[in-house]
C-alpha cells in the first residue's frame, strides 16, 4: 500500500507576525497508523523540502506519545526534511492521499492548482482521499467532473467555527472551514470542541481536529482494505 501525505509550505499566520505551518499530531498520528500497517509513505508539499511546523503544536500541552515518537524517529525526520514537490507527484503512483492540517493549508493548499488537480485525479481514479482539521479547507475549489463543488451534498467535517473562536483566530484566517464548506453545499457534521470525530461519505473521509487525525487515518485504512 502506497500512501501520499501532503503538507503545507506556508509559515505565516496572516499578518500577525506569528508562525504557523502543519500541526505535528496531525502528521505524526496518521503517519504511524500507516507505517504500522506496513504502508509505504511519501511526504509532499508545494515547495518541497522541510515544511514549516506550527511551533505551538510542539509545546508541552500539545505533545502526545505519538508526537514524541516522531520527534525521536530519525527516518521519519529524514523524510520530512526532503518532502517531494507537489507538482512532481502523480496519483497513479499511490493508493490514497492524506492531508494533515494546521492553519498553513488554508493559505496555500486551499488555493494551490497542483493540489486541486491532484485531488480531482484521485477522485476520478476511484481512490479515497482524506483530510483533517483545517486541511478540509483544501477542498474549497475541488470539483466533480460536472463542475459542481466536490463537497456539495456530501457530509463532511473539519475545524469548526467554535474551535476557531476558541483559539482566537476567527479574524485572522482567510476563511472559516465550517462556513466555507456549508456555503459550497456540504452538510457539516461536528461534535463538541476538541472531540474526536470522523466522517466518511463516498471516497471522501474527513476529521474534525487534531484528536481526529489518527481515527481519520484508521478509517481510511479500513476503506482501502475493503476496496481490495
Amino acid at each position: 500500500m502506497k500512501v501520499l501525505m501532503v503538507l503545507t509550505s506556508h509559515d505565516q499566520l496572516g499578518d500577525t507576525g506569528r508562525k504557523t505551518g502543519f500541526w505535528l499530531e496531525e502528521l505524526a498520528a496518521p503517519y504511524y497508523v500507516f507505517k504500522d500497517a506496513g504502508a509505504q509513505i511519501t511526504l509532499a508539499s508545494p515547495k518541497g523540502g522541510r515544511p514549516p511546523l506550527d511551533p505551538k503544536s510542539n509545546e508541552p500541552n500539545f505533545q502526545t506519545d505519538v508526537t514524541r515518537r516522531f520527534e525521536k524517529d530519525a527516518a521519519a525526520n529524514a523524510q520530512l526534511d526532503a518532502t517531494a514537490r507537489l507538482d512532481s507527484v502523480r496519483q497513479e503512483d499511490y493508493d490514497t492521499v492524506f492531508y494533515p492540517g494546521g492553519h498553513g493549508p488554508m493559505w496555500d493548499l486551499a488555493e494551490d492548482k497542483n493540489s486541486i488537480r491532484l485531488l480531482e485525479c484521485f477522485l476520478s481514479a476511484g481512490k479515497p482521499i482524506a483530510m483533517v482539521c483545517h486541511s478540509s479547507g483544501a477542498l474549497r475549489h475541488v470539483k466533480n467532473p460536472d463542475g459542481a463543488p466536490l463537497v456539495k451534498g456530501k457530509t463532511v467535517t473539519g475545524f469548526t467555527n467554535g474551535e476557531e473562536e476558541a483559539v482566537g483566530l476567527t479574524k485572522v484566517v482567510p476563511f472559516l472551514v465550517e462556513d466555507e464548506l456549508m456555503n459550497l453545499g456540504a452538510v457539516f457534521s461536528k461534535v463538541k470542541n476538541w472531540g474526536a470525530h470522523t466522517v466518511a461519505d463516498g471516497q471522501l473521509i474527513t476529521g474534525q481536529n487534531p484528536a481526529s487525525s489518527g481515527p481519520t487515518a484508521e478509517l481510511l485504512l479500513q476503506r482501502l482494505s475493503g476496496a481490495k
